[in-house]
């Protein structure tokens, strides 16, 4: 093992992320009552330029009248891009009014670090003046080609940085890829055309300490997709991944939360290496399979994840 390592920056159950307009407060209501472990506060593409400002002012209020934490949740902004008139008063107004009762800022379209320096420079600013005690992470939005060119880097800035999610529609949209859906597969291709930017992403998030979340699945009448996309996510490593309709809360905290017979078998494996290493063994046996310290990693992640869920339920 490398003796530079990067343990996770900040521990979030991030199974499930909402993505809610800030123009429509009777959804953000809503969402504060349903089941997903993270809602994101939309200021950006749910959002029409015309009710960009009272989109807001909305998400302002929504932090401050509601109890976010006390449900459970973790809650987010995005911002709009670094490259609108929106995305400085979106920082600043959010982080001065209502930035003690904020847990992250998502920032779209990530292409380089520095994107990041902007952003977390406006953030800490704000919490100096205002005398804020609590720190507001970043998550980034991987979702050009420039981002994905640059997503080791990206993920090894350091900072605020939580979180990297993969942005699968805007990423198609700069690759000038085909596809039939936001998310969906394309029939031409022989497999997920997505896969190898998810690992990339994901790659980079286990080395430098990141949670990894996939992105949205637009048809939202397809729960069958949704679920197979959020499986094969998983698959890779992702622990969570966006609902952009309540429908699809569900499907992602069943998919990224480990079966009963997982967790049990996971506690199985600890309490045998514990055993076998009083014994004076590296090694044990487990249903008839081989087991050693490589097991009992895999076991503790499932274990820990186990722990987390079972904590958010009892709050």
């Amino acid at each position: 093992m490398s003796h530079t390592l990067h343990p996770t920056r900040v521990h979030r159950l991030h199974r499930s992320e909402l993505a809610v307009p800030g123009s429509n407060m009777g959804f953000i209501d809503k969402a504060a009552e349903s089941a997903a472990d993270v809602v994101f506060l939309d200021l950006e593409d749910a959002v029409a330029p015309p009710e960009k400002d009272q989109a807001r002012k909305n998400v302002i209020a929504a932090l401050n009248d509601i109890d976010w934490a006390a449900r459970g949740k973790t809650v987010s902004v995005r911002i709009n891009g670094l490259d609108t008139e929106y995305m400085y008063r979106d920082v600043i107004d959010v982080m001065e009014q209502a930035g003690d009762r904020l847990h992250t800022i998502l920032v779209p379209k990530v292409g380089v670090p520095a994107d990041l320096y902007l952003v977390e420079a406006l953030v800490s600013q704000v919490e100096q003046a205002r005398g804020h005690t609590n720190r507001v992470g970043l998550e980034a939005l991987i979702e050009t080609a420039l981002g994905m060119a640059n997503v080791e880097a990206i993920a090894a800035r350091g900072g605020r940085l939580e979180a990297l999610h993969f942005g699968v529609a805007d990423y198609a949209a700069s690759n000038r890829a085909r596809t039939v859906s936001i998310g969906g597969l394309n029939p031409d291709y022989p497999g997920d055309q997505w896969h190898f930017a998810l690992s990339r992403m994901i790659v980079a998030c286990r080395a430098y300490g990141l949670r990894a979340i996939d992105g949205p699945f637009g048809d939202f009448s397809d729960p069958d997709g949704y679920r197979a996309g959020a499986r094969r996510a998983a698959a890779l490593g992702a622990e969570g991944k966006w609902a952009i309709h309540p429908s699809q809360i569900e499907l992602a905290n069943d998919v990224f939360s480990p079966p009963a017979a997982e967790v049990e078998r996971a506690r199985r494996i600890v309490a045998a290496l514990r055993e076998a290493q009083e014994q004076g063994r590296g090694a044990a046996s487990v249903d008839g399979k081989m087991i050693d310290a490589a097991s009992e990693r895999m076991a503790a992640t499932v274990i820990a994840l186990d722990d987390a869920i079972r904590a958010a339920v009892r709050s």
